[in-house]
């Protein structure tokens, strides 16, 4: 049975002591629910400022992990700013964003540079979401099917399958992000299925059928339970929705 995972990526948002609210409150409200047992993972990326005060919010709470929202792709070395996995590791962080579209837009990362960072989070024992999507031109105008399959061949399909069925893929449509559009619940679910086909063709379907893919496209407190309930996908990475606790508790309850 695959693994249902809601990944909350705060992005750059929230000052210390909004962090610390927030943190609180997911917290509180995630203890009260656990009457009702869920099998469902839950990561909260906050900005890397913030990952040892999430670690210690979390530390008493089953099924909620720490992760980063990226990592470069160098273990050390003069690279002032970054954050190497090693260093994720060393404070106990479990999982790391790759790939995110705004890392793709904004910081022209590519997919060569993304296989090594995914080789360096694995060889540090985290686990990648990496992300993958087309832009609204490409969805209208072009192959976007072929396009994102491209992005997982290129940035992960050097892998061996024991190293792969570490890794979380996250499809997001980078034409449902911040826009206020959503794909459909059957939209979300055509490019899962046929990015699990393309899996499966590479790895075997038993990895396929085991991969995490989870769907980052403005799943929100109001369409989570539609999407979700898709057989192909398997949770959300989780933006706006993220930093309302009550909203990101209901998209976690829609994963259940």
């Amino acid at each position: 049975m695959r693994k249902k995972i809601v990944a909350g990526n705060w992005k750059m948002n929230k000052t210390a002591d909004e962090a610390q609210a927030l943190l609180s409150e997911i917290v509180n409200l995630i203890k009260e629910e656990a009457s009702s047992a869920t099998e469902v993972t839950v990561v909260l990326c906050p900005p890397s400022l913030y990952l040892t005060m999430a670690q210690q919010q979390v530390a008493t709470v089953g099924n909620v992990s720490v992760g980063a929202q990226n990592c470069h792709e160098k273990a050390s070395g003069a690279y002032t700013g970054e954050i190497s996995a090693p260093m994720l590791k060393s404070i106990g962080i479990e999982y790391v964003i790759l790939g995110h579209s705004e890392r793709r837009q904004y910081f022209d990362e590519s997919n060569t540079q993304l296989a090594e960072k995914v080789n360096s989070a694995l060889e540090n024992g985290l686990t990648p979401i990496f992300c993958c999507g087309e832009s609204r031109d490409l969805r209208e105008n072009g192959d976007y099917i072929g396009f994102v399959k491209d992005q997982i061949t290129d940035s992960l399909f050097h892998l061996s399958p024991e190293s792969f069925s570490k890794v979380v893929v996250a499809y997001e449509p980078i034409w449902a992000i911040g826009t206020g559009l959503t794909a459909s619940s059957a939209q979300a679910q055509d490019m899962h299925f046929e990015l699990r086909r393309h899996i499966a063709g590479q790895y075997g379907d038993e990895i396929a059928q085991e991969t995490s893919i989870l769907y980052g496209g403005s799943a929100n407190a109001q369409n989570a339970a539609e999407l979700f309930a898709q057989p192909d996908v398997d949770g959300g990475l989780i933006g706006g929705a993220s930093l309302k606790a009550p909203d990101f508790i209901t998209v976690v309850k829609a994963a259940q």
